[in-house]
């Protein structure tokens, strides 16, 4: 017994008979969003995170940050009301974005590491911890 020779493909594809009745259609009437408006709504938070990459911006608004400040100012000094330049609250907060922006960086790298996709309080506290008393602030 010689090897099996495989049977060659025709040329020209065959063309199925058309059925003279069509029957029912089988595509079921759209109940929900369309897929393309599935895949903008699944990745608008990346859409989200490039636009604010791109932005210099800041994030947090200017008064309530103003306020937070004032009232930790409060409490360190006892009472007394200082007044603030308003140079002095942005450089602040400017600082402070950076800071916040680093520190989640750094957390979501532990959140990788760990195999998870959703950052948990325990890594901003290891990044934290990771980075020391100069850089953790504590």
């Amino acid at each position: 017994m010689g090897p099996r020779r495989r049977r060659r493909k025709p040329e020209t594809p065959t063309r199925r008979e058309e059925n003279p009745t069509p029957g029912p259609s089988r595509r079921r009437p759209s109940v929900g969003p369309s897929p393309r408006q599935r895949r903008r709504r699944k990745y608008g938070w990346l859409q989200e995170i490039r636009k604010l990459q791109k932005s210099t911006r800041l994030l947090l608004r200017k008064a309530p940050f103003s306020r937070l400040i004032r009232e930790i100012c409060a409490v360190f000094t006892r009472g007394v009301d200082f007044s603030w330049q308003a140079q002095a609250l942005l450089a602040l907060q400017e600082a402070a974005e950076a800071f916040l922006v680093h520190l989640f960086e750094d957390a979501y790298l532990l959140t990788l590491h760990a195999g998870r996709v959703t950052l948990f309080p325990k890594d901003v506290q290891l990044a934290r911890r990771i980075r020391g008393i100069e850089e953790g602030l504590g």
